[in-house]
Order: C-alpha cells, then sequence, then structure tokens
C-alpha cells in the first residue's frame, strides 16, 4: 500500500542532535559573545570573561565553575587559537563519540578540563596568572583515540616540506616530551609561554585519558581493572534474585500476506533511519519471516 512506504511517513524518530555538535556551538557561542562585549557599542565589558576564566584568585573566592568554563574561552585577539580548537574537537570528537557514546564522551573531556585546571593551578599558584582553552580536553581526546587506533600509521606533512609517518602513540609520547620539558624550564622557573601555551594543563590532560582508557574502556569500567577486585559482600549486593521462569507460550501463526506487507515496511524503515530504530514488535516480526523462510 501507498502508506506503508518510507516516504510517505513522518512517525519515524528525528536522529538527536550529538553532543559533539552541542560543544561546538557552545565553544562558538561564547567566542561570539566574547567579541561582541569588548566592542566598544557594548562598553568593552570583561564581566563574563573574568567570571569564566581559570585564575587563582577564582579559586580563593570559591569560583569553582571556572575548573570547567575556561575550557568555552579562547583569545579574541588570536583568531587561530578557537579555529584550532574547533578543528581537533571535530576531528577528534567524530571518531571518539560513537565509540564512547555521548555521555562518556563529554564526561571525559570534562574531567580533562578540571584535571588540567588543577595542574596548571598547582603550578601557577604563587606565579598568579590566567588560562583559558580547551587544550587540556582535547588532549585527552588524543590520548584515547591514539590507544584505540595504536596499531595504524598516520601521514602528515609539516608546513608541506616533507612527508612523516607515524604511529598516534609516537605522536602522543612526542607531545607528552616537549610538554614535560617546557613545563620543567619554561613554565616552573615562571617564564611566559607563547599565546598562554600551558603545558602542565597539557599533561594534566594526558594523564586523564590515559588513566581512562586505561581503567574504564579497556576494562569496561574501573572494577574490572587488572588487578582490582571488590569484595564478597559488595559483588552480592546488588544482584536480584532470578525471577521464575514462564512457560513459553506460542504465538499463532501469521498471514504470509500481511506478514510480507509488515516486512516492506519494516525494510523501507532500516533503510531511512537504519536498524537501530526498530521497536522490538518490529524486530520479532523479521524473525517471524526469519522463520517461515527457513521452514520452506
Amino acid at each position: 500500500m501507498p502508506s506503508d512506504r518510507f516516504y510517505t511517513r513522518s512517525d519515524y524518530p528525528r536522529p538527536r542532535t550529538t553532543a559533539l555538535v552541542w560543544m561546538v556551538a557552545a565553544m562558538v557561542a561564547v567566542f561570539v559573545l566574547q567579541s561582541l562585549l569588548l566592542l566598544p557599542w557594548f562598553g568593552a565589558s570583561h564581566t563574563m570573561p573574568d567570571a569564566l576564566r581559570l585564575t587563582v584568585r577564582s579559586l580563593e573566592q570559591a569560583q569553582v565553575w571556572t575548573l570547567l568554563t575556561h575550557g568555552l574561552l579562547h583569545s579574541t585577539g588570536f583568531p587561530l587559537h578557537i579555529i584550532f580548537s574547533l578543528l581537533m574537537l571535530i576531528l577528534l570528537g567524530r571518531e571518539l563519540e560513537p565509540q564512547l557514546e555521548a555521555r562518556r564522551f563529554v564526561l571525559l573531556f570534562a574531567a580533562a578540563l578540571v584535571v588540567g585546571g588543577m595542574a596548571w593551578l598547582a603550578v601557577h599558584w604563587n606565579q598568579g596568572g590566567t588560562h583559558i582553552g580547551p587544550s587540556a580536553g582535547l588532549m585527552a581526546l588524543l590520548v584515547v583515540l591514539a590507544r584505540l587506533y595504536e596499531d595504524q600509521r598516520m601521514s602528515f606533512m609539516p608546513f608541506f616540506l616533507f612527508t612523516l609517518t607515524v604511529r598516534p602513540m609516537q605522536l602522543v609520547y612526542g607531545l607528552a616530551v616537549i610538554d614535560t620539558l617546557l613545563l620543567l624550564f619554561v613554565e616552573l622557573p615562571g617564564s611566559d609561554l607563547l599565546m598562554g601555551y600551558a603545558a602542565s594543563a597539557h599533561l594534566g590532560g594526558m594523564a586523564t585519558g590515559w588513566l581512562y582508557f586505561r581503567f574504564f574502556h579497556a576494562n569496561n569500567g574501573w572494577d574490572r581493572a587488572p588487578g582490582f577486585s571488590l569484595p564478597a559482600w559488595i559483588k552480592n549486593a546488588g544482584k536480584a534474585r532470578p525471577a521464575p521462569s514462564e512457560p513459553a507460550v506460542s504465538r499463532p501463526a501469521r498471514d504470509p500476506y500481511a506478514l510480507k506487507a509488515d516486512v516492506d515496511r519494516i525494510l523501507d524503515k532500516i533503510n531511512s533511519v537504519g536498524f537501530a530504530a526498530l521497536t522490538d514488535e518490529e524486530k520479532q516480526t523479521l524473525d517471524d519471516a526469519k522463520d517461515l523462510l527457513s521452514k520452506r
């Protein structure tokens, strides 16, 4: 029937906006608002950036939200800062969000911002200063992606001069060495790095990514990590007794013509929105059709 075709129906669930899209939109919106508020027409106000940026004074005043919100801010005088951040977030997020799922992807990024911010505070507690940008979160994503694809090779052309082929973890190790040297010989002595480069925050983000992959992702949870064992009374506390099995109920035979029409409709739906959008009843219909074909 024409009403069974996918292009005549509008009851399918629409794809949800991904967490990556919301994160990119938030960064762009904050950057635009930053730029507008700094214009003379708006009084060149620094109120919003001051409330979101991470400083030692903000923590002394119990503004703990700045451990997260500093990742939304970028330098308005250097547009390449936000361009590079967005490119990195999109490139890494497109690969990682489908594998980690939205909730873990966002929590990993947020946790890296907090840990990176705390690492920066530990280094600059007596020096002072200001820290903005999502670099710690990006470093965490890079480490997790490198661990997932550590056996693959990647090629790029530094400054378009030559082709360099490395494994992802080799790139991470190289960045870790550079950041460690900058931390020891530049940031800790109190010297200013170019464009507010924060090696301490980068290393904090890398550590967060490594810990996440080591104890959460690779082992499907911190309680499954090698060498870790929960006490027996904790393991059994949340276990419910198995419910008594119910006798199997035979399903009545379906009309082959009606079944064929349902299968056509379900196949159209799969072609339109994917198998994951099917209901349990629709999946059972496909199983019934499979059983019917196997009996012929």
